[in-house]
């Protein structure tokens, strides 16, 4: 599976494309109110007529950006060959402008643009120093994704997309203060898309004693997931999640019984687990335990999909990779 679509909401607001140069609402005659939506602003990430920051310009220009409330960066030029620190720049710059902003995704990118694990990154974290009242925060893409260790005082929640990420961006959010987050959502993909983290690097997640607020946990898109689930059984987090998430990844029979015999689970509001090679006993046996606790459980196997090579070697696949 890969990415098809883009963010249709965000923050709880309707996603709104900032149009073209060429088209004739981009002068602000006919934009929606500042606050009301996620202002998502893009060029083509193929032989595009006009820079990402020179868009960003006539938003400034066009938009009442004093009352905007979340932003979408969706594709730069050459995304698949140059990283995003001009557009990074340019945010920060416009940080005065931007006062109300308590909402930014970078790349809202889909395969038609560049395939996720294709998409150069940078060191995110300036944008997070220089917007201290954001809440959300989101980024897509694992290829020279860096995030250093840093403290924010009021993001809410986290959201890092990859095929593959790296460990130093694992341990760089793990060594990370953040006292309010209650949403973190990392997929950790593939070695092959340079996944290389394992599971003494999600320690920190485990014991959650660096997020204090977290309520929702979600750590998927694994190919290490029975790993993961493995150390979640007896895990600390856990007790204080209501809401856990091991979905997207290769979760076999083996995690799923390290989950169902580990610590109880019946205080979740929900448990997912969808695209998963759990056997359907198992995920029975899941539904039986958890739903007359009344937990939500997803067990849908999806588009999970397997190969077996001549040596009869099974190859298993996360849901997002390349």
């Amino acid at each position: 599976m890969t990415i098809g679509s883009h963010l249709r909401e965000f923050h709880g607001l309707p996603a709104f494309t900032f149009p073209d140069a060429g088209d004739a609402s981009a002068d602000g005659s006919a934009l929606p109110s500042p606050e009301s939506v996620a202002w998502r602003i893009a060029v083509d990430s193929y032989d595009a007529e006009e820079e990402w920051e020179d868009a960003f310009a006539r938003f400034l220009e066009a938009v009442d950006t004093r009352q905007v409330r979340a932003l979408v960066v969706g594709a730069w030029s050459e995304v698949y060959d140059s990283g995003p620190a001009e557009v990074i720049g340019a945010l920060v710059a416009a940080r005065d402008q931007l006062p109300a902003l308590r909402a930014l995704f970078l790349a809202d990118i889909v395969m038609e643009e560049c395939e996720i694990s294709w998409i150069v990154q940078d060191d995110v974290t300036p944008l997070l120093k220089a917007f201290p009242g954001l809440e959300e925060f989101g980024v897509r893409g694992g290829s020279q994704l860096a995030f250093p260790a840093v403290r924010h005082e009021r993001l809410r929640r986290l959201t890092v997309e990859t095929g593959g990420m790296p460990v130093e961006v694992v341990r760089g959010i793990a060594g990370s203060d953040l006292p309010a987050l209650g949403e973190l959502d990392l997929w950790l993909g593939t070695s092959e898309y340079g996944g290389d983290a394992e599971v003494a690097d999600l320690e920190p997640f485990f014991a959650g004693t660096r997020l204090p607020s977290l309520t929702h946990l979600a750590l998927r898109n694994s190919e290490i997931q029975d790993a993961v689930c493995t150390a979640l059984a007896s895990a600390p987090v856990v007790a204080r999640l209501k809401v856990l998430d091991v979905s997207m990844g290769v979760l076999t029979d083996e995690g799923a019984t390290a989950l169902l015999t580990g610590q109880p689970l019946t205080h979740l509001k929900k448990l997912d687990l969808h695209h998963n090679y759990v056997s359907e006993a198992l995920r029975t046996r899941l539904l039986e335990t958890l739903q007359p606790a009344g937990v939500e459980v997803d067990v849908d196997t999806g588009d999970a999909d397997s190969d077996e090579s001549d040596d009869d070697t099974v190859w298993r696949f996360v849901a997002v990779g390349e």
